[in-house]
């Protein structure tokens, strides 16, 4: 791992959870990840290979309540890291987007670093839970990520049936289009913006 690889470190510590997570956008898709959550630790691998990013997490929370306050922090954790990482976002592509087919499924990935949080989640699952995973938390932790991660993130799903492959693809997607947006350009000498600033 380069020491000039772009990376974000975050350790968040609640009343609900404990987080260590380190990001690098400059990696290839090696990953270390406990949360405590099965679903969300194959989700988060499956985005950072998909987005050749270094992912290291070890986290517990009060999961003997439910899931919900592991899965939003891990949104805001990684957001944080990924900001910290972009530092003054000179040089980035900025903007990504990505469809990814999953056997019947089709999730598309639109974002903007953009230093304005929006998320829209078009996306309805059939299902309430995947294993013992509540579905709905994928759109929390999306949230919270976009939220934290200045990120203006539009998530689609254009058709699928299987829960698992809904969400499954939408990781994948949303790791391809931030690796596409994060890239460095060689052309640019600041941030990608008319106004000289994100």
């Amino acid at each position: 791992m380069s020491e000039n690889a772009r990376r974000g470190t975050i350790q968040r510590r609640t009343g609900e959870t404990d987080i260590n997570l380190t990001l690098v956008l400059d990696g290839r898709g090696q990953t270390s990840i406990s949360t405590g959550v099965g679903f969300m630790d194959h989700m988060l691998t499956l985005l950072a290979v998909h987005g050749f990013f270094d992912l290291e997490i070890a986290a517990s929370g009060d999961t003997q309540v439910d899931d919900h306050h592991t899965v939003e922090d891990l949104g805001i954790a990684l957001g944080q890291a990924l900001q910290q990482a972009l530092g003054d976002k000179e040089g980035i592509a900025r903007y990504g987007t990505a469809a990814v087919p999953m056997d019947e499924t089709l999730a598309r990935v639109t974002l903007d670093c953009s230093n304005r949080p929006y998320l829209h989640y078009g996306v309805e699952v059939p299902d309430p839970k995947v294993g013992s995973f509540d579905t709905p938390l994928a759109k929390e932790f999306l949230r919270a990520f976009s939220l934290h991660g200045g990120l203006t993130l539009h998530v689609e799903l254009a058709h699928g049936d299987n829960t698992h492959h809904i969400i499954e693809a939408i990781f994948k997607a949303l790791g391809r289009a931030l690796s596409q947006a994060t890239r460095l350009d060689p052309r640019l000498s600041g941030p990608l913006s008319s106004k000289g600033l994100l």
